[in-house]
């Protein structure tokens, strides 16, 4: 009997946005090493349309300022600081849109591996879509190019704390049926 179904279900199940990191690096090898688990995401055509850049040690500065600069509410730089790695994620924008879905669909996907394969290393991840990621100068700051959209921010760290489950609501009570025309 195959059980490895079983450890998929548990890591999605236990997979949990962490917000409180501890001071700990995370070695850059690793977060490279998680990358190159991410990226067997299925995309079409093998398009692999993602690129990354990692933010570490000073180079989260960089981050940071742009977080100050286009954010609406204010925020703590100090605090920002303390994350240990900022890793975004980005596609090309393609003017067709079946191209452009399929290329965010599959981003998607492979920041999903990205974070539970994180997770089965004891590291947790936030992921950010908060409105700052969608102002030109945020983006400009953190170098995504005039042709390429920001799929996530994501926040890297060994988490401090682990926030409980949220519950989900039960497939059920969202899935329609058809048995026949």
């Amino acid at each position: 009997m195959n059980t490895n179904h079983l450890f998929v279900a548990e890591a999605i199940r236990n997979r949990r946005t962490v917000k409180r990191f501890k001071l700990e690096p995370v070695p850059e090898s690793l977060i490279l090493e998680l990358l190159d688990i991410a990226v067997w995401a299925p995309n079409h055509k093998l398009r692999e349309p993602w690129r990354f850049a990692l933010f570490v040690e000073e180079g989260k500065q960089v981050v940071v300022d742009a977080i100050i600069a286009n954010a609406m509410k204010k925020r703590d730089p100090e605090q920002l600081m303390k994350i240990p790695a900022f890793l975004t994620v980005m596609i090309e924008e393609d003017s067709r849109q079946k191209e452009l879905e399929e290329d965010m669909l599959a981003a998607g996907t492979l920041i999903q591996n990205f974070q539970l394969a994180a997770w089965e290393r004891g590291i947790g991840v936030t992921w950010l879509t908060e409105p700052f990621t969608y102002q030109p100068g945020f983006r400009a700051d953190v170098g995504v190019k005039p042709t390429e959209k920001l799929i996530g921010l994501l926040q890297i760290g060994y988490p401090e704390t682990v926030p409980p489950a949220q519950p989900r609501t039960a497939a059920k009570h969202k899935l329609t049926i058809v048995r026949s025309s």
